[in-house]
């Protein structure tokens, strides 16, 4: 497990960036070899204003076509121009929104720029996640607008059962059923939301918040809640899946494009290092945990 780079390396600032994004035409937030992706076209743009090649970090790693409101990102950027005379430079922080979407596709924003509170670390000190999925059910027509950020559904959902199901995977559990395997990460999580509405056009919304996220996660459980929900199956099937530890079928993986990343909670400035001390203890324990068990 690598540990995080806790402070900016000397002659440093660490900046704390606010992002949206239309995930329809990237591969998602990771960087990757011939795909289009945010982490890239935001690295890019940084580092034709910061001269140098940049890395950044962010809070939650989404997938192909996911979208995000909030999205959380620090970067380390130089505080002296390269060179003999190591001129500072003038970073106005307040005009760096503007610099950086003149840059960028529509397709990203930046939304704020601000520098980052000693400790502070995008993904490590974040307390928890929210995002949002929304269905339109009962084969209804999509609009063609409303074709980017919501999931079509042939059958008509219970609400009812949707929270009964949904309410049954809350809490801290091994959600290795609901999640894309990653050598060398865990799938134990505490869902500590996990609620749905049906909202005044008749479009099923879903709140899913956890301390984290692993890959596929959150559309593997829409899926498997729908499968309740359209009387497939009864409610507590969803508590052998979670019990099995066995992966569902991809045929229960909703699709990306009704996923949105909406926030991301972080403690008080004076508890981010402690935050991130027992964020890597608890994966530390689970690592092992895992190596036990195999």
């Amino acid at each position: 497990m690598t540990e995080p780079t806790l402070f900016p390396e000397s002659g440093f600032l660490r900046l704390r960036i606010h992002v949206a994004y239309d995930g329809t035409n990237f591969s998602g937030w990771s960087t990757q070899p011939e795909r289009r992706t945010v982490q890239e076209e935001l690295e890019n743009a940084l580092a034709k204003l910061a001269r140098i090649p940049v890395e950044t970090v962010v809070a939650g790693r989404t997938d192909a076509g996911v979208h995000a409101l909030g999205q959380v990102v620090h970067v380390d950027i130089p505080e002296f121009e390269s060179g003999p005379y190591q001129k500072k430079l003038n970073w106005n922080y307040d005009d760096l929104p503007y610099r950086l979407n003149r840059i960028l596709d529509e397709d990203v924003r930046v939304l704020s720029v601000e520098i980052a509170p000693k400790g502070f670390h995008a993904r490590f000190s974040a307390l928890r996640r929210h995002y949002e999925y929304k269905i339109i059910d009962g084969n209804r027509t999509v609009l063609p607008l409303r074709r980017y950020d919501v999931a079509p559904w042939y059958r008509p959902l219970s609400l009812e059962l949707l929270q009964e199901a949904s309410s049954l995977l809350l809490g801290e559990h091994d959600f290795a059923a609901f999640c894309k395997f990653r050598p060398g990460g865990t799938t134990i999580r505490t869902l500590e939301q996990f609620s749905w509405i049906r909202n005044d056009e008749g479009t099923l919304v879903a709140t899913i918040v956890a301390d984290a996220f692993c890959y596929s996660m959150v559309r593997n459980l829409v899926g498997s809640v729908v499968c309740v929900a359209d009387g497939r199956f009864p409610s507590g099937w969803v508590q052998e899946l979670l019990a099995n530890k066995v992966r569902v079928s991809d045929s229960l993986v909703f699709p990306a494009r009704g996923l949105t990343f909406m926030s991301v909670e972080y403690p008080p400035d004076d508890e981010l290092l402690s935050r991130i001390e027992t964020t890597l203890q608890r994966r530390g324990e689970a690592y092992a945990a895992r190596e036990d068990e195999g």
